[in-house]
């Protein structure tokens, strides 16, 4: 990590470089560089495998946004240069092109809520290159059909949809399931395709100047700051103090590279009992928005282990690293390019209030942090008031279907099929299941107002998952035997009809879904809150002799 950027520009410019080989530079604050570029610094010092970045200062996007963005082009072009010597690669290079991700980052952590834009820097010339460094072709129409859309929806504001139907019907076409079952000619019929609906949507081709591509892309996640989504999820979260987001244009690293790539999310801990085990949503042959959008059906980290048994070894490895460094439990992101894994984020996890407790003791006990500091992290938590909700069905009653647990506890309530219709009846005193076949951060306000969700697709790493379970909200993904009427009226559940307003039964646990409102029980943890207690009346100066920690051994989720 070698500071600022070496350059032409200003030397005050507030624009760093991240590289992973570099030692002894001191470390920005999040408040300049933003808690995603700040904790990659801190990951790079330890040697963990962080892929090249510049990250462009919060300044900057005040900047931006006050109006002052006329020398964003030329700081790009002179900054880049580093990001170019870092990674061996020239952006725009038609032989060995550097291609980035553009990503967000604000001072504090608001997953899923700002946007950023992969593949920047791909156009019919780099194309080409990209093929000669790979030999690849699926890999280079899979990344620009990738980046056409998403350089519609986040930098010309596009509707997502026609996106999608065109993408569905290729899958029809070539009588695929998923787009990573395209081959390379199909992907490529749907970038031509793509870039088609791009200049009817947009009033314009796609741009072909990988410069223009990499100003706009950066320009429109300043932009996002003041997105909708970003701003209600500051005032859910009480956000404040935080003026705009840093950018990091880091090199792309490709999951969708081959039989022995993929990307994924994990915690060190699991988010919603708290306990001390890896807990990981993988999937080959994809980028990391096809993880934590909540539209596909993921998997856990059995299938990474069996196919790439080193590669999961090198992850749970990284795991006591991380929690020594940033004495919390962290949510990262990773990508495996051709078995190679590379570190692309990481931060404190958000969790369930009840994960919350349990990790505290853990950590004390463990000698990670200490009783003052657990206490500290546990004064907003109403530990008087901390439960968790099990269903108790009786005896024969067997549920209609079951996805994957992504939150904790138990939820019961009447069918709501969209984020506003979960809000009013929410409003009215009716207790709702906001019922989807995806969701996504925008549906923040029905998930907030909902006592628990259900997705036919997703994971337990999506972005919408990860609110949901801070929010504490009960949540059961990748439901495959939910099925969404296309006209939105109505749902099935092990074959049967269900509509807005019919009553559903969550088990957090165990990611059953039942008919009717089945009975609750509740639970306390008591053990936990002996500890708690025990510190306050030692002074919180030594752990309490009663405490009795679950054993530490990691498995997996």
């Amino acid at each position: 990590m070698n500071g600022p950027a070496t350059g032409t520009s200003r030397a005050s410019d507030p624009v760093w470089l991240i590289d992973s080989t570099a030692r002894g530079t001191a470390i920005p604050p999040p408040e300049q560089v933003g808690l995603k570029a700040h904790n990659l610094m801190r990951m790079a010092r330890l040697g963990l495998p962080v892929p090249p970045a510049l990250v462009l200062g919060v300044d900057l996007c005040v900047d931006y946004l006050s109006g002052d963005g006329q020398r964003l082009g030329a700081l790009l072009r002179s900054h880049m240069r580093g990001l170019e010597a870092a990674s061996g690669l020239a952006f725009g290079s038609p032989r060995r092109p550097l291609l980035v991700s553009v990503r967000s980052g604000a001072a504090a952590s608001m997953p899923g809520a700002l946007e950023s834009v992969l593949n920047v820097g791909l156009t019919e010339t780099t194309l080409r290159g990209l093929l000669r460094l790979h030999g690849n072709p699926r890999l280079a129409w899979d990344c620009y059909r990738r980046l056409v859309q998403t350089y519609a929806e986040v930098v010309r504001r596009c509707p997502s949809e026609p996106f999608e139907r065109a993408l569905q019907q290729r899958l029809a076409a070539e009588g695929a399931e998923r787009a990573r079952d395209l081959d390379a000619t199909a992907l490529a019929r749907l970038a031509a395709e793509f870039l088609t609906l791009y200049r009817s949507l947009a009033g314009a081709p796609f741009p072909q100047d990988p410069w223009e591509q990499l100003e706009e892309a950066t320009a429109a996640v300043f932009r996002s700051w003041n997105a909708p989504k970003a701003v209600v999820f500051r005032e859910m979260s009480h956000v404040a103090g935080v003026a705009g987001t840093a950018v990091a244009i880091q090199m792309m690293v490709f999951g969708n590279a081959g039989g022995t790539s993929g990307s994924g999310v994990g915690f060190t801990r699991d988010p919603a009992t708290g306990e001390n085990r890896l807990y990981v949503d993988f999937l080959f042959g994809a980028q990391g928005e096809d993880v934590v959008s909540g539209r596909q059906a993921i998997s856990g980290s059995e299938a990474l282990g069996l196919v790439l048994p080193a590669v999961r070894d090198e992850i749970v490895a990284a795991l006591p690293a991380l929690e020594a460094e940033f004495g919390d439990a962290q949510d990262f992101e990773f990508t495996i390019e051709e078995g190679r894994l590379y570190l692309l984020q990481t931060r404190i996890g958000k969790r369930t209030p009840w994960a919350a407790l349990r990790i505290a003791v853990d950590m004390v006990t463990e000698g990670l942090i200490t009783p003052t500091e657990a206490l500290r992290r546990l004064g907003g938590l109403d530990l008087s008031a901390l439960e968790r909700r099990r269903l108790r069905p009786e005896p024969g009653v067997g549920p209609l279907a079951r996805g994957t647990p992504a939150g904790l506890g138990a939820a019961t309530g009447v069918i709501a099929l969209s984020a506003g219709r979960a809000r009013d009846v929410a409003a009215a005193g009716t207790s709702v299941i906001l019922v989807r076949r995806d969701i996504t951060t925008a549906d923040i306000v029905g998930i907030n107002a909902a006592a628990g969700v259900l997705t036919a697709l997703g994971g337990r790493t999506s972005h919408a998952a990860v609110i949901a379970r801070q929010l504490d909200k009960v949540c059961v993904v990748g439901c495959t035997g939910l099925l969404i009427d296309p006209d939105g009226t109505h749902v099935t559940l092990g074959g049967r009809r269900f509509t807005e307003g019919d009553a559903l039964s969550l088990d957090g646990d165990s990611g059953a879904v039942y008919s009717g409102i089945l009975p609750v029980e509740r639970e306390r943890p008591e053990a936990e809150l002996r500890c708690v207690d025990g510190w306050r009346g030692a002074g919180a100066s030594t752990p309490h002799a009663e405490c009795e920690p679950a054993s530490h051994e990691r498995s997996s989720a």
